[in-house]
């Protein structure tokens, strides 16, 4: 919104400058994005929380000027003639006055002869203040009004409905000019639509409403939507003679309910569904009958109509000033916590030593507790007067005590060249069920339905990750989380720590000196391999027991010492087709809870043998049932404390080894640490070797 420092001024006289007034303003809180010049005025955009509406005005605004710098706020007190006939039922408002202290002369449910008033919803609408103008000549407004709106970017209309929109930049509380002569029946009634009932707006745009909607009606119809926009049917045209003018507060969950119901946001309903002042009404009428007879002629018939259905008055808040001390981490005086907190329209009273009784104004429904008056007292003291102090600390940092191991398995992965991503822990009931083990755990209040329950797979987040690049143009991804996974488990929950990492792409990018490789499952069993590599162990084998959301044929089980640690492979083509990758994405989850369980690997140092190796190769067909897996422990289990190195060199599959079959030529590597190997020692070796494996059904080559 726009900010004149001009009109600020006429509220509070400043020494400040208009820059150095928009940094002030900033540093308490009231931030002014920029300072422009346009049409030799100087106007400030500002950039306000959602829960400041107090200062979306100018008014407001200056009260927060005066408070930085201890000058005095000028009132608002409309100059209104005596009415022809009619008495009045509230007197002119003081705007520092509390809600309840304004209702001295208007007790609840008054009304007046002059123009008859019902609420028939007192929780739409807690208030409603009204005053007649009749005889008024609509036309274009004075200059200075007009042009001060059209600085704020506000389109002049005539001068009764330009009172309003400048009534509402002033003291920000939005008000609404009825032609009185369009009314049927001499009444307002404030009440819930009737199901099928149709308004059409200002806006030229018909709606059908609902008893959800809350609405201003006469006699017959109704004539606006209550806090978002009027009606197009009472409209001021240059045909009014006699106006009606609204000055109400609104419930802010209906108006947000209706605002986004009828896809209207005014300047009306962002105020009100953001919680208005309650206690500004009488004054904001007022104001705009103050502006409407100056600039639109017209005379008074009878008074100010104040019907309240209910009060909105803030609860006191105790503040204690060794709270303010504790907190703020400066020592305030007593005279100064007053000081500031009155001059922002606090009611402060002393109750005790050190103990103070704090009234909230009505236009300050974001102050709750003690600690919004605390940052009150900070932003109004000043940040920049806070001392440059670090806090207290006694004890000892400690070390979680599995943090050495998180950092080796990141330091690892960044290592292989993925990157670390965090996801979010919710996923659809489908992912669920299709990524976990167990039962899913159902969250009360998801935000949607792809976010449905806690996740049991960290895959579910990744594969979205992977979509979302892939979608972007970026072919080639790495990508890798560690987080908690949970899963039902009887009345409460099982919480588990996994590592997901997926992939897809290019393993090695095209160069001048070679072409690109694709990524393939050997690529990540090497990455999972590295990765387990780090922690100690006894055994580590690999089989195909996957789960059904991978790649039969490409996919594989870790299992450390008799325990599953990891499952890794190929997503499988149903769901990639499912998902819309069109290319192949490999994912791999780490059990970490259960690889926690080893220690790390401690580099231990092992000298070279100065004596030769000797090398044997094997030529063997097996049956496909007979994976490197079983023949790799069968030789193991010969003991041969010789053989240092027992690999798969080749495979060969063909019409020349048969169907169901496979050819594999096995490399060994025999090295002594203390003497020089004899031949007919490795060759009763090796024939130990075939004979292990010729019992697993192979056939050695010739």
């Amino acid at each position: 919104m726009r900010i004149l420092p001009a009109w600020l001024r006429e509220f509070v006289t400043l020494a400040a400058d208009a820059r150095q007034l928009a940094e002030d303003l900033t540093s308490a809180g009231i931030a002014v994005e920029s300072v422009q010049e346009e049409n030799g005025a100087t106007l400030y955009e500002m950039d306000l929380t959602t829960n400041r509406v107090d200062a979306m005005n100018h008014y407001g605004v200056a009260r927060e000027a005066s408070a930085i710098y201890d000058v005095e706020l000028k009132p608002i007190q409309p100059n209104l003639p005596e009415p022809n006939a009619g008495p009045s039922t509230a007197r002119p408002p003081d705007p520092q006055r509390s809600g309840s202290e304004k209702l001295a002369d208007a007790p609840l449910g008054t009304t007046s002869s002059v123009f008859p008033i019902i609420l028939d919803d007192a929780e739409g609408c807690a208030r409603y203040t009204a005053r007649v103008v009749r005889a008024v000549k609509i036309g274009p407004s004075p200059q200075q009004i007009a042009k001060r709106l059209e600085l704020i970017g506000s389109r002049p209309i005539n001068n009764v409905a330009d009172a309003t929109n400048y009534e509402l930049n002033e003291l920000g509380h939005p008000t609404h000019a009825f032609d009185l002569d369009l009314l049927e029946g001499g009444t307002i009634i404030v009440r819930r639509a009737r199901e099928g009932e149709f308004l059409r707006t200002l806006d030229g745009v018909g709606h059908t409403l609902t008893s959800d909607d809350l609405v201003i009606a006469d006699a017959e119809k109704p004539v606006a939507l209550a806090g978002v926009m009027g009606g197009f049917d009472t409209m001021i045209t240059e045909r009014t003679k006699n106006v009606l003018i609204e000055s109400a507060w609104f419930d802010p969950a209906t108006i947000r309910g209706m605002a986004k119901r009828h896809g209207l946001h005014t300047d009306a309903s962002h105020r009100f569904e953001r919680g208005a002042d309650w206690g500004i009404t009488p004054l904001a009428c007022d104001r705009v009958t103050e502006l409407i007879l100056a600039n639109a002629g017209g005379e008074l018939p009878g008074g100010q109509i104040d019907v309240v259905a209910r009060i909105l008055d803030p609860v006191p808040i105790e503040l204690r000033r060794s709270e303010v001390n504790r907190i703020l981490g400066i020592d305030l005086e007593e005279d100064q916590i007053q000081t500031i907190l009155r001059s922002l329209g606090f009611q402060v009273t002393r109750v005790a030593a050190g103990s103070f009784r704090v009234k909230i104004p009505t236009w300050r429904l974001d102050v709750e507790r003690e600690v919004d008056l605390l940052e009150e007292l900070a932003r109004i003291h000043g940040y920049n007067k806070f001392p440059n102090t670090l806090p207290t600390f006694r004890g000892a940092v400690e070390t979680l005590p599995e943090e050495s191991k998180d950092a080796k398995m990141r330091d690892t992965m960044l290592a292989l060249g993925y990157n670390e991503v965090i996801s979010i822990t919710f996923i659809s009931e489908e992912d669920a069920k299709t990524f976990g083990g167990g039962e899913p755990l159902a969250i009360a209040n998801p935000l949607n339905e792809e976010a449905g329950h806690l996740r049991t797979s960290i895959l579910p987040g990744l594969l979205r990750m992977v979509e979302y690049n892939l979608n972007r143009g970026n072919a080639s991804v790495r990508l890798f989380e560690a987080g908690e996974v949970f899963e039902k488990l009887g009345d409460g929950r099982e919480e588990r720590r996994h590592l997901g990492f997926a992939a897809t792409g290019d393993a090695i990018a095209k160069s001048v000196h070679s072409p690109a490789q694709l990524y393939t499952f050997f690529h990540m069993k090497g990455d999972i391999e590295e990765l387990l590599g780090a922690f100690e162990h006894g055994t580590l084998t690999f089989d195909a027991q996957t789960p059904p959301y991978l790649h039969p044929g490409r996919s594989a089980r870790a299992v450390m010492d008799g325990e599953t640690v990891a499952h890794f492979g190929q997503l499988h083509p149903d769901l990639a087709a499912a998902r819309k990758l069109r290319q192949e994405v490999y994912v791999a989850e780490v059990l970490l809870d259960r690889l926690y369980h080893h220690a790390l690997r401690e580099p231990r140092y092992q000298p070279i043998s100065k004596f030769p190796a000797v090398e044997r190769d094997f030529s063997f067909i097996f049956d496909d049932a007979v994976t490197f897996e079983k023949i790799r422990p069968a030789v193991e289990e010969l003991h041969i404390s010789e053989l240092q190195r027992f690999v798969p060199a080749e495979i060969y599959r063909g019409d020349k080894v048969g169907a169901g079959k496979y050819s594999v030529l096995l490399h060994a590597e025999f090295q002594s640490k203390e003497r020089t190997l004899r031949d007919d020692e490795v060759a009763q070796w090796s024939s130990q070797i075939i004979a292990r494996l010729e019992a697993l059904g192979g056939v050695l080559r010739a």
